[in-house]
Parts: structure tokens; C-alpha cells; sequence
């Protein structure tokens, strides 16, 4: 900041706001007034730095929050910080786990609201951590991030987005093919590929037009640019997830004191405030005296960050191309159809739309070395993607060593994701065991963990044989319950008590041999 800067304003202690709403705020306009490079977070591509070679006992997204905590309890407060994230470096914060608490806790991030699987539960207990946490020492200087090298991104195109389920199934899930030609992107099966979409034209219009505002004001936007709004809320922001630091500039700017109170108690995330899980347009249309200047409003959202997709194909069976497995989000809510930022654009807009930016993030998701160790997939749903490329590798390099699937959906004569492909599967000898668990197709609701239970001494065999155990999908419950399921079978069938099938459990994801692509 050069000597003429107008000092920082401060919100005063006198102002309706708590404690830790005023240290949010006041960090908030120290970054607009000072250096808007450190007041940013980083993109998702250099914001990911490396792990040290340090236990992370508490880094399992199987653990409940409180389970975490109090293996994070005796810790510097960065790691205690780090318990409370859903722990599955998802990326959708613009971090790992591990980086978005060293950034919170140094006070190079202030918002508590990035962890979007951890949602209520993870704010609410990042928040009450910072609010805890004693004040940073005078004059310290935080030391800069360790950065990797950033992934090359290229331009690719989407060439088909079939329908998978069949008509009469509650989900739209969706076979996506893009085009790789000329990238100079290559992928294994098992990674994953960060796609750029952008957000909803007819929403940015909606929102531009609550503003009152052309689209054709300048902002800078987080990469530190300067657009026009338009170009900002169509590319660069995401309109769809206001932080609490929005939240509680709207509240700042509101004229209409039970707005601003109806604000705060957003920000704060508590369970009765309204609008529950509102996008920008929401609050704008709920609280019309919340107009904020649009420069100061464009700095308090965050970037809108690619989207990373399973690969759901083999490069030797597709050769130049990637396929993904897709549930295209859609949801009635105040009425208007909210669709998923990314999912959306792939199933409705993105062969129209050309060309966007994308990258193959590298995954630690690896079929084993030896084609004749025992494999055994969980991915129902669209879990099903990194299998569908691990059998097309498979199939394409004539391996036949044991393989077993397990796959669930709702219904088996609509939601059977690639049937006919898994079928040519069982028949040719690149799969050898099927397990299906279609939940809605009788009275009691059958998942892949029950599955799993039925055939527990063969699925105990098989891991004693040397098996490597994969489960790709939900990480908020079927993750945890397939997690709890293995715990049982190596209890019952390995005659192991609670402790020890912990042990054996962690021994096995150390070996390689317990993969988990959760989200």
C-alpha cells in the first residue's frame, strides 16, 4: 500500500455484530483497502500444497466430527482445525484439508464456509475454533504456502452427453464424452479430470438484473483482473455459493434493520435462518435492501473453481477422448430450478457452448502392478466411473485375474448404470463376480453393504489372498457404512475385537491395498 492509501476502515465494537462477525468483517475491508494479491484465496491449482510426513490420525472422512476432534485435541491449532473439514481434499475450497486450516489459522483465509461437504456442521465448529483461538502474535508473518507445479490445463470440448438412466428413474445420469485430440492431456485409469464450467447465462442475467445493474460495470475479480460484471458473474464467480463473508457485507449494506438481522444470523449458520442453502439471487430477492457497492460485492464471493469429474474410461479403449458418468443436479427451491454449476452445463449446454478449460488431476486411485492380485470395487451410482475405465483397462490388456464388482442404484430397470457393458464383462472373464443391490425394488431397501455382509467369508478370502478392496462415491454415508461393514467382516471373520480391525484397516490403506475416491 503506497503512503497515500486511505486508512482500513474498522467495523466499530458499537455495530450489531458479534465478536467474531466484526474480526470476519474487519479482515474482510483490510483486503479490499490493502493488498487485494494476499486478500484473495489462491485457485484450486496453486492452492493445493504438498503434505509433510506427519500423522494425520483424524484425516478419514469414515470418522464422525467428534471422533476427529478429539484426535486432534492435544494438536497445534492448524491441525485441531484441519479435524473439523470433512477430510476428503475434495478441492471444492480451493485447498486440501491441510491448507485451508494453515491458511485460517495464519489469517490468510477468512472464510469458514468453504468446506462444502462438511456444510453447517464444519462452519459452525470452524468457527467456534477461530472465536476460541488466542490472537495472533504482533508483527508475525505467516510463511508462504509450498506450491506444486500447476497442472497443465488445456481446451476441450464436449462431443455427447447420453442419458444412462432410463425413463421413469428419479436421476438424470448422464454419459459424457470430451474430446481430447490435440490437448496434449493423458490420463490413467483411476484419475480424474477438472473441468471450467461456467455458470448459468439465465442466472447471471436474473442476478444482474436484482442488481439493477448492465453487466458492464468493471470489478476485480479473484485472480486479481479486472471485468466486467457480467464476464465476473459468468466465469469467474460463484454466484451459486455466497460465503459468510457475503452474507455479512449484505448485512452491512442493508437499510432495513430486520434484513440485516436476518443476514447475520445467516452468516452465523444457524439451522432456522432463511433462506436455507441460498444462491446469490436468493438473498438479493429476499432482502432488497441489501445493496452492497458491486465492486465490494464481486471481492466478498469466491472464485468459481473447476469441477472434478471420476474418468470413467480407458485411453487404450477410448483412445483421444475421456468419459465421464455424470448426475446432472436439479432442484425445485423457492420456485426456480437450481442446476449443478457443472453438471448442469455438461448435460444441457456444453456441446453448444465449445471449447472450456481443463486439466487431469493425478489420483492416487491405481489398479495393482500385478493383474493377478484380487480386485473388489464398490461404486454404486455414478461410483461406478473409475471401474468402468479400470475393466475397459482390463479388458483391453487380456486380463482375467479375480475381479468382483459390487453396484447399487435405486431400481434395476432404469438406474443399471452400463449394464450392457458389465454384462459383456461377466461373459468374456474380465469380471468375475457381480454383486447388485437395487434399494427401491422391494420393500426393504437393499444396499452394496449388505451385499458385502452376505459374502463376507469370500470377501475375507479374497483380502487374505493379497485382495486390494476400491469404494468410489458418497462419502457421507455409503462411504462410512462400507467402511463400518469391512470393520465387521474382519471382527467376525478374522476374529479381530474394535481395536485391532482399526489397525488392520489403517495397515491396509497404508499397503495400497483400501482405496477410497469420495466425495
Amino acid at each position: 500500500m503506497n503512503a497515500m492509501s486511505p486508512p482500513t476502515p474498522i467495523i466499530p465494537e458499537t455495530a450489531p455484530f458479534s465478536a467474531q462477525q466484526r474480526a470476519w468483517l474487519n479482515g474482510f475491508l483490510a483486503g479490499l483497502y490493502g493488498s487485494a494479491a494476499n486478500a484473495q484465496q489462491s485457485s484450486p491449482a496453486s492452492g493445493l500444497a504438498p503434505a509433510p510426513e506427519e500423522d494425520f490420525p483424524w484425516h478419514d472422512p469414515a470418522l464422525e466430527l467428534a471422533e476427529r476432534q478429539e484426535l486432534a485435541r492435544e494438536t497445534p491449532f492448524p491441525r485441531r482445525l484441519m479435524a473439523a473439514m470433512a477430510q476428503l481434499d475434495c478441492g471444492q475450497c480451493g485447498y486440501l484439508c491441510q491448507t485451508y486450516a494453515e491458511k485460517l489459522a495464519d489469517g490468510r483465509e477468512t472464510s469458514a464456509s468453504l468446506c462444502v461437504p462438511g456444510g453447517k456442521e464444519t462452519a459452525r465448529a470452524l468457527k467456534q475454533l477461530l472465536a476460541d483461538a488466542p490472537p495472533p502474535v504482533e508483527g508475525a508473518t505467516a510463511a508462504p504456502a509450498i506450491l506444486p507445479a500447476k497442472p497443465a490445463t488445456s481446451e476441450v470440448t464436449v462431443t455427447a452427453a447420453r442419458r444412462l438412466t432410463g425413463a421413469g428413474s428419479a436421476k438424470d445420469v448422464r454419459h459424457i464424452v470430451i474430446n481430447l485430440e490435440n490437448t496434449g492431456l493423458a490420463y490413467t485409469p483411476g484419475d480424474s479430470i477438472s473441468l471450467a464450467a461456467p455458470n448459468d447465462p439465465a442466472l447471471v442475467q436474473a442476478t444482474l438484473a436484482a442488481l439493477l445493474a448492465s453487466g458492464n460495470e468493471p470489478v476485480v475479480c479473484p485472480d486479481g483482473e479486472a471485468r466486467t460484471l457480467r464476464d465476473a458473474f459468468a466465469t469467474q464467480l460463484d454466484i451459486a455459493r455466497p460465503l459468510d463473508r457475503t452474507l455479512l457485507l449484505l448485512a452491512m449494506s442493508a437499510t432495513h434493520a430486520p434484513h440485516a438481522a436476518a443476514l447475520r444470523k445467516l452468516a452465523d449458520g444457524e439451522d432456522n435462518a432463511e433462506p436455507d442453502a441460498a444462491d446469490l439471487l436468493d438473498l438479493l430477492t429476499a432482502f432488497p435492501s441489501a445493496r452492497p457497492k458491486l465492486s465490494d460485492l464481486a471481492r466478498s464471493l469466491p472464485a468459481l473453481k473447476p469441477r472434478l469429474y471420476s474418468i470413467a474410461s480407458s485411453p487404450r479403449a477410448t483412445p483421444g477422448e475421456v468419459h465421464l458418468c455424470v448426475a446432472t443436479i436439479r432442484d425445485n427451491r423457492r420456485r426456480r430450478v437450481r442446476g449443478g454449476v457443472a453438471s448442469a452445463f455438461l448435460a444441457d449446454r456444453a456441446i453448444a457452448a465449445g471449447p472450456m478449460p481443463a486439466f487431469i488431476q493425478t489420483s492416487h486411485f491405481r489398479l495393482p502392478a500385478d493383474p493377478t492380485v484380487p480386485v473388489m470395487m464398490c461404486g454404486p451410482g455414478t461410483g461406478i466411473a473409475p471401474f468402468r475405465a479400470f475393466l475397459q483397462e482390463r479388458e483391453a490388456l487380456g486380463h482375467k485375474g479375480r475381479s468382483w464388482l459390487f453396484f447399487g442404484d435405486q431400481h434395476r430397470e432404469t438406474d443399471f448404470l452400463f449394464e450392457p457393458e458389465i454384462a459383456a464383462w461377466l461373459a468374456n472373464g474380465t469380471l468375475s463376480r457381480l454383486d447388485t443391490a437395487f434399494s427401491r425394488d422391494q420393500k426393504q431397501k437393499v444396499y452394496v453393504q449388505h451385499r458385502m455382509q452376505e459374502n463376507a467369508a469370500d470377501l475375507w478370502r479374497w483380502l487374505q489372498d493379497g485382495g486390494y478392496f476400491y469404494v468410489c462415491g458418497d462419502a457421507m454415508r455409503m462411504a462410512k457404512d462400507v467402511d463400518a461393514t469391512l470393520r465387521r467382516i474382519a471382527m467376525a471373520e478374522g476374529q479381530l475385537d474394535e481395536a485391532q480391525s482399526r489397525d488392520w484397516m489403517a495397515a491396509l490403506a497404508r499397503q495400497g491395498r483400501y482405496q477410497r475416491d469420495v466425495y
